[in-house]
Protein backbone atom coordinates (compact mmCIF):
# COMPACT_ATOMS: atom_id res chain seq x y z
CA UNK A 1 0.00 0.00 0.00
CA UNK A 2 2.61 2.17 1.16
CA UNK A 3 4.58 1.88 -2.38
CA UNK A 4 1.21 2.61 -4.51
CA UNK A 5 0.69 5.92 -2.51
CA UNK A 6 4.47 6.93 -3.02
CA UNK A 7 4.00 6.23 -7.00
CA UNK A 8 0.39 8.47 -6.72
CA UNK A 9 2.36 11.14 -4.94
CA UNK A 10 5.10 11.14 -7.14
CA UNK A 11 2.68 11.28 -10.26
CA UNK A 12 0.41 13.78 -8.52
CA UNK A 13 4.05 15.91 -8.03
CA UNK A 14 5.03 15.09 -11.88
CA UNK A 15 1.45 16.82 -12.81
CA UNK A 16 1.78 19.79 -10.94
CA UNK A 17 5.15 20.37 -12.70
CA UNK A 18 4.26 19.82 -16.47
CA UNK A 19 1.05 22.22 -14.94
CA UNK A 20 3.15 24.95 -13.74
CA UNK A 21 5.60 24.95 -16.83
CA UNK A 22 2.37 25.25 -19.56
CA UNK A 23 0.91 28.02 -16.90
CA UNK A 24 4.80 29.72 -17.30
CA UNK A 25 4.67 34.02 -18.14
CA UNK A 26 6.87 33.33 -20.62
CA UNK A 27 7.86 31.45 -23.83
CA UNK A 28 11.80 31.99 -23.35
CA UNK A 29 13.92 32.91 -21.04
CA UNK A 30 17.13 34.39 -21.63
CA UNK A 31 20.12 33.69 -19.02
CA UNK A 32 22.37 36.43 -18.60
CA UNK A 33 25.97 36.69 -16.99
CA UNK A 34 28.13 39.74 -17.42
CA UNK A 35 31.94 39.85 -16.42
CA UNK A 36 33.49 43.37 -16.74
CA UNK A 37 36.52 45.01 -16.03
CA UNK A 38 37.52 44.63 -12.28
CA UNK A 39 40.55 45.28 -9.67
CA UNK A 40 41.53 44.28 -6.21
CA UNK A 41 41.56 47.38 -4.29
CA UNK A 42 39.99 50.40 -6.36
CA UNK A 43 36.72 50.18 -8.10
CA UNK A 44 37.16 51.12 -11.89
CA UNK A 45 35.08 54.03 -13.52
CA UNK A 46 34.00 53.05 -15.93
CA UNK A 47 33.79 49.01 -15.51
CA UNK A 48 33.61 47.63 -18.97
CA UNK A 49 31.95 44.36 -20.07
CA UNK A 50 34.55 41.71 -20.90
CA UNK A 51 32.10 38.73 -21.55
CA UNK A 52 28.67 38.75 -22.94
CA UNK A 53 26.87 35.13 -22.81
CA UNK A 54 23.13 34.54 -22.86
CA UNK A 55 21.41 31.41 -23.10
CA UNK A 56 18.03 30.89 -25.06
CA UNK A 57 15.90 28.70 -22.62
CA UNK A 58 13.23 27.25 -23.81
CA UNK A 59 10.68 26.99 -20.33
CA UNK A 60 8.17 24.52 -22.38
CA UNK A 61 10.97 21.81 -22.97
CA UNK A 62 13.02 23.25 -20.15
CA UNK A 63 15.81 22.65 -22.75
CA UNK A 64 18.78 25.46 -23.68
CA UNK A 65 18.34 26.06 -27.56
CA UNK A 66 20.78 28.80 -28.46
CA UNK A 67 23.23 30.44 -26.99
CA UNK A 68 24.98 33.85 -27.74
CA UNK A 69 28.70 34.05 -26.30
CA UNK A 70 30.81 37.66 -27.37
CA UNK A 71 33.75 38.71 -25.55
CA UNK A 72 34.52 42.25 -25.31
CA UNK A 73 37.26 44.57 -25.94
CA UNK A 74 36.99 46.96 -22.96
CA UNK A 75 38.43 50.94 -24.42
CA UNK A 76 39.34 52.27 -21.13
CA UNK A 77 40.87 50.01 -19.12
CA UNK A 78 42.25 48.12 -21.82
CA UNK A 79 44.76 45.87 -20.12
CA UNK A 80 43.05 42.93 -17.60
CA UNK A 81 44.48 43.44 -14.16
CA UNK A 82 45.70 40.49 -12.55
CA UNK A 83 43.06 40.30 -10.09
CA UNK A 84 40.02 39.90 -12.90
CA UNK A 85 42.41 37.40 -14.61
CA UNK A 86 42.39 35.66 -11.77
CA UNK A 87 38.51 36.26 -10.81
CA UNK A 88 37.50 35.50 -14.74
CA UNK A 89 39.40 33.11 -15.60
CA UNK A 90 39.19 35.85 -19.42
CA UNK A 91 43.20 36.50 -20.26
CA UNK A 92 44.31 39.64 -22.49
CA UNK A 93 44.32 37.16 -25.88
CA UNK A 94 40.85 36.38 -25.48
CA UNK A 95 39.74 40.23 -25.61
CA UNK A 96 42.19 41.55 -28.12
CA UNK A 97 41.02 42.33 -31.48
CA UNK A 98 37.35 41.47 -30.30
CA UNK A 99 34.04 43.82 -31.02
CA UNK A 100 33.95 46.68 -28.66
CA UNK A 101 30.54 47.10 -26.28
CA UNK A 102 28.46 49.18 -29.20
CA UNK A 103 29.44 46.33 -31.86
CA UNK A 104 28.52 43.64 -29.51
CA UNK A 105 24.94 45.10 -28.57
CA UNK A 106 24.55 45.26 -32.20
CA UNK A 107 25.51 41.61 -32.93
CA UNK A 108 23.33 40.61 -29.82
CA UNK A 109 20.46 42.28 -31.10
CA UNK A 110 20.93 40.30 -34.60
CA UNK A 111 20.45 37.01 -32.69
CA UNK A 112 17.46 38.27 -30.71
CA UNK A 113 16.00 38.84 -34.04
CA UNK A 114 17.18 35.46 -35.20
CA UNK A 115 16.08 33.48 -32.29
CA UNK A 116 13.27 35.62 -31.82
CA UNK A 117 11.48 35.81 -34.74
CA UNK A 118 7.59 35.54 -33.41
CA UNK A 119 6.45 38.65 -32.12
CA UNK A 120 3.54 37.22 -29.96
CA UNK A 121 7.21 35.42 -28.18
CA UNK A 122 6.81 36.29 -24.29
CA UNK A 123 10.58 36.35 -22.96
CA UNK A 124 12.13 37.82 -20.01
CA UNK A 125 16.02 37.33 -18.90
CA UNK A 126 16.91 35.60 -16.25
CA UNK A 127 19.99 36.95 -13.82
CA UNK A 128 21.50 35.92 -10.68
CA UNK A 129 20.89 39.62 -8.63
CA UNK A 130 20.43 42.64 -10.13
CA UNK A 131 23.82 43.80 -10.76
CA UNK A 132 23.83 43.08 -14.79
CA UNK A 133 20.61 44.88 -16.18
CA UNK A 134 20.24 47.14 -13.13
CA UNK A 135 23.45 48.46 -12.68
CA UNK A 136 26.51 47.07 -15.02
CA UNK A 137 25.05 47.73 -18.98
CA UNK A 138 23.29 50.92 -17.84
CA UNK A 139 26.40 52.33 -16.34
CA UNK A 140 28.42 51.59 -19.24
CA UNK A 141 25.97 52.83 -22.07
CA UNK A 142 25.47 55.77 -20.06
CA UNK A 143 29.27 56.44 -19.61
CA UNK A 144 29.52 56.30 -23.95
CA UNK A 145 26.40 57.60 -24.59
CA UNK A 146 24.75 54.31 -26.02
CA UNK A 147 20.57 53.61 -26.09
CA UNK A 148 20.38 50.14 -25.20
CA UNK A 149 17.56 48.54 -26.54
CA UNK A 150 14.15 48.28 -24.58
CA UNK A 151 14.25 44.69 -24.02
CA UNK A 152 16.77 44.85 -21.59
CA UNK A 153 14.38 47.29 -19.12
CA UNK A 154 13.30 43.68 -17.64
CA UNK A 155 14.34 41.29 -15.89
CA UNK A 156 13.91 38.00 -13.22
CA UNK A 157 16.37 37.85 -10.33
CA UNK A 158 16.36 34.20 -10.06
CA UNK A 159 17.65 34.32 -6.62
CA UNK A 160 13.97 35.82 -5.75
CA UNK A 161 12.34 32.74 -6.95
CA UNK A 162 14.67 30.40 -5.06
CA UNK A 163 13.82 32.44 -1.98
CA UNK A 164 10.30 31.87 -2.34
CA UNK A 165 11.19 28.15 -2.93
CA UNK A 166 13.32 27.29 -0.25
CA UNK A 167 12.17 30.65 1.99
CA UNK A 168 16.45 31.46 1.99
CA UNK A 169 17.59 34.21 0.25
CA UNK A 170 20.87 33.30 -1.08
CA UNK A 171 23.97 34.79 -0.75
CA UNK A 172 24.97 33.86 -4.63
CA UNK A 173 25.17 31.41 -6.94
CA UNK A 174 27.09 28.44 -5.46
CA UNK A 175 25.13 28.07 -2.32
CA UNK A 176 22.02 27.55 -4.61
CA UNK A 177 23.63 24.92 -6.66
CA UNK A 178 24.66 23.17 -3.31
CA UNK A 179 21.02 23.72 -1.84
CA UNK A 180 19.02 22.31 -5.19
CA UNK A 181 21.88 19.06 -4.96
CA UNK A 182 23.15 20.53 -8.46
CA UNK A 183 26.59 19.78 -9.62
CA UNK A 184 28.55 23.07 -10.83
CA UNK A 185 29.41 23.24 -14.82
CA UNK A 186 32.79 24.89 -14.95
CA UNK A 187 34.19 27.47 -13.20
CA UNK A 188 32.56 30.52 -11.16
CA UNK A 189 32.78 33.71 -12.94
CA UNK A 190 33.73 32.70 -15.90
CA UNK A 191 30.21 34.07 -17.76
CA UNK A 192 28.94 30.83 -19.75
CA UNK A 193 29.72 28.65 -17.50
CA UNK A 194 27.85 31.27 -14.91
CA UNK A 195 24.86 31.09 -17.53
CA UNK A 196 24.57 26.77 -17.60
CA UNK A 197 24.65 27.04 -13.69
CA UNK A 198 21.75 29.37 -13.78
CA UNK A 199 19.74 27.47 -16.52
CA UNK A 200 20.66 24.04 -13.99
CA UNK A 201 19.03 26.01 -10.91
CA UNK A 202 16.31 27.59 -13.47
CA UNK A 203 15.13 23.78 -14.81
CA UNK A 204 14.91 23.07 -10.73
CA UNK A 205 12.51 25.81 -9.92
CA UNK A 206 10.57 25.21 -12.73
CA UNK A 207 10.46 21.31 -12.07
CA UNK A 208 9.54 22.20 -8.48
CA UNK A 209 6.16 23.91 -9.95
CA UNK A 210 7.43 27.55 -9.64
CA UNK A 211 5.72 30.22 -10.99
CA UNK A 212 8.40 32.94 -12.53
CA UNK A 213 7.17 37.19 -12.75
CA UNK A 214 9.61 40.15 -13.46
CA UNK A 215 11.33 40.97 -10.37
CA UNK A 216 13.06 44.05 -12.03
CA UNK A 217 12.55 46.88 -13.91
CA UNK A 218 14.33 49.96 -15.36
Amino acid sequence: MLSIMSKIARIATSHRGVASVRNQNFDYFLVLDFEATCDRDRKLVPQEIIEFPVLKFNCRTLDVESEFHQYVQPRIYNQLTPFCIELTGIVQDMVENQPNIEETLEKFDEWMKKELLDPGARFSFVTCGDWDLKTMLPSQCQYFKITPRPYFNRWINIKKGFADVTGVFPKGLQPMLQELKIKQIGRHHSGIDDCRNIAAILKSLLEKGYIFSTTGTL
